[in-house]
């Protein structure tokens, strides 16, 4: 079998083999923390935590940590304070012009802005902590007092520290993005207890069964639809002028370079669901579920209200990143100084006007697809389906684990080919994200 002969391929690769132990090593790690319950909490005791995590935005939180929000974990708070550091960062990088000369300084001004986001994490961190224990339930706090808040603050801010230094070390060492794959780690940890619970509700109700293969058809489709978002590219042909390279004379040849829909990828529907979640943080943790007016507005997933500006959001985030993605001035730069040029379009000021307008024009189909992807789950939600198993019905569950899992089997697949074995489809090759756009950090 074509699988088993991959999987016999990629064992003979040292380096492989090692990455990818090496990633699941160090997933391990990352899960058997996510169980660890800080120290002062009573675990027997948690079932109100549990039930608030149960729906609304809240649920979300708790489905990005991998569970670890409602285990009162060391490693509660999860990736989203780094998540949201980084995009405070990038904008600033737009407004701000100490980053921006930082972006343009290569390898040093990386690892500036890496090292200053490290600290903007912290400062985030040290607003969420004290939030999140003032919603601990009272009775699973066996140790009250304020060397019980500073230690387990301490705690919380290492943990969610020590966990983006496992991402990195899966980028530097294992196969595919290291945070990426942690969050899609999380969601997949809770992809069988939310099957298993919409599979006994429905199997419980008359005809629930037959509802069940429907929802299951539904599911699919929606699949399909994000894998041909994260693949779709718009092919833009470039002639290149005769060259003569010694005594012989080499004709025209015509390339493509492909704009991809979706340039983005699943960055601005991270961005925008890290900005949804500011409200439930501003007015506390606590107070979230019972919350009026603004606060309310926002916590509810299935409101207009949220889904609207959850949209809108998505679609401005996809046309900012796009816009600091790909850069058409370079792109025509580029194409002049190799002695390529678009037929029809004449170089330099033309040609930038040409790929900005044909990034326009394939970047609203794709903002808005990736929009009503998003909000998907709420319209399962009106229609019945368990909240748990909704959220693999598009939005960001969805986008990470087709995303991280193309990015990641194009990576093995490109030690593959370098090594002259077989690649892991049998016609053509995958396409991750990585060839239009950054992945998730």
């Amino acid at each position: 079998m074509k699988l088993i002969e991959t999987i016999r391929n990629i064992w003979k690769i040292e380096d492989l083999k090692a990455r990818i132990l090496t990633t699941l090593g160090l997933v391990l790690i990352y899960r058997l923390g996510s169980f660890i319950v800080l120290p002062g909490i009573d675990p027997t005791q948690l079932s109100a935590l549990e039930q608030q995590t149960a729906e609304g935005v809240m649920g979300l939180l708790n489905m990005f940590s991998g569970g670890a929000f409602a285990n009162a974990s060391v490693f509660g708070l999860g990736i989203m304070p780094y998540i949201s550091a980084s995009i405070v960062i990038q904008l600033l990088g737009i407004a701000v012009p100490y980053f921006q000369k930082l972006q343009r300084e290569g390898e040093s001004g990386r690892r500036k802005i890496n090292q200053i986001t490290r600290y903007l994490t912290v400062i985030i961190l040290l607003f969420q902590a004290p939030a999140y224990l003032a919603n601990l339930p009272d009775v699973a706090v066996t140790s009250q007092g304020l060397m019980f808040k500073i230690s387990s603050i301490i705690i919380l801010t290492a943990g969610t520290m020590f966990v983006m230094w496992l991402g990195e070390r899966i980028t530097e060492k294992g196969i595919g993005n290291g945070i990426s794959l942690i969050i899609m780690v999380g969601i997949i940890a809770n992809l069988p207890f939310a099957a298993a619970a919409e599979f006994v509700s429905r199997f419980n109700e008359g005809g629930g069964l037959v509802m069940l293969l429907i929802e299951m058809v539904v599911l699919f489709f929606v699949f399909a639809g994000t894998i041909l978002l994260v693949q779709g590219t718009r092919r833009i042909p470039v002639q290149y002028a005769k060259r003569i390279v010694g005594n012989k004379q080499y004709g025209g040849v015509r390339q493509y370079i492909p704009l991809k829909v979706n340039a983005a990828g699943v960055m601005p529907i991270i961005f925008a669901q890290a900005i949804m979640f500011v409200p439930i943080v501003l007015v506390g943790y606590a107070e979230s579920e019972t919350a009026t007016g603004f606060a309310a507005a926002f916590s509810d997933m299935t409101g207009w209200v949220y889904n609207l500006v959850f949209a809108l959001l998505i679609i401005s985030f996809t046309y900012f990143y796009t816009a600091i993605t790909i850069n058409p001035t370079q792109m025509a730069e580029d194409m002049k100084r190799n002695g390529g040029f678009i037929p029809g379009v004449k170089p330099g000021k033309k040609t930038i006007e040409f790929l900005d307008s044909v990034m326009s024009k394939i970047t609203l189909p794709g903002s808005v697809f990736l929009a009503i992807v998003a909000i998907l789950p709420a319209f399962a939600m009106i229609a019945g389906v368990d909240r748990m198993f909704a959220q693999f019905y598009g939005g960001t569950s969805l986008l990470i684990l087709v995303g991280v899992v193309l990015d990641t089997l194009q990576q093995i697949e490109s030690h593959l080919l370098m090594r002259h074995y077989d690649g892991l489809m049998k016609s053509g090759r995958i396409k991750g994200r990585t060839g239009g756009g950054p992945a998730v950090y």
